[in-house]
């Protein structure tokens, strides 16, 4: 496979957002998003960088013009401590390729970098195998299936997987 990298998401990027929301793709995540929700997504990733610790990332592969995917960790307030959260999303035409291992290797060497929080949890839904695979790969523990809020207003069943950044 050609190299995997991360790149700060950019404004040029909102084309990724939009060639991952279709019915299949979403079929964990709520489902297809309306063209203003992708648009305001969009705007918090590129704000990322000065809103706070974390970071998004656009996925680039080899040679590839442009991104084929998202990536990214963030704060979040979890059963009373601070911790990151991570989330991603590879286009369809580029799943089953190793782009998101390789991609999480990154953004849990990026999250670990950062240095503020000594958990990194992921939140896949119990009926998503691949990402409930890739946790396990990335070197998560399964702590368990809990009811988690998204897309805001809607409680899905999900897996809590949490990887210690200090280990």
């Amino acid at each position: 496979m050609n190299t995997v990298r991360l790149e700060p998401w950019t404004e040029a990027d909102l084309h990724v957002l939009h060639a991952a929301n279709t019915p299949d793709a979403r079929r964990h995540l709520g489902g297809v998003e309306p063209a203003e929700q992708i648009l305001s997504r969009h705007r918090r990733y590129l704000a990322f960088g000065s809103s706070g610790p974390g970071a998004m990332y656009r996925v680039l592969v080899g040679d590839e013009p442009g991104s084929v995917g998202v990536i990214g960790f963030w704060e979040k307030e979890w059963r009373g401590e601070v911790v990151y959260e991570t989330g991603w999303t590879i286009v369809p035409g580029w799943q089953g390729k190793g782009i998101a291992s390789a991609a999480g290797r990154l953004v849990v060497d990026a999250a670990r970098a950062e240095g503020l929080h000594r958990y990194l949890h992921a939140y896949p839904s119990v009926d998503n195998a691949a990402s409930n695979v890739l946790c396990g790969r990335l070197g998560f523990t399964l702590l368990g299936p809990t009811d988690f809020e998204f897309p805001p207003g809607s409680l899905m069943r999900c897996n809590d997987w949490r990887l210690d950044l200090t280990g």
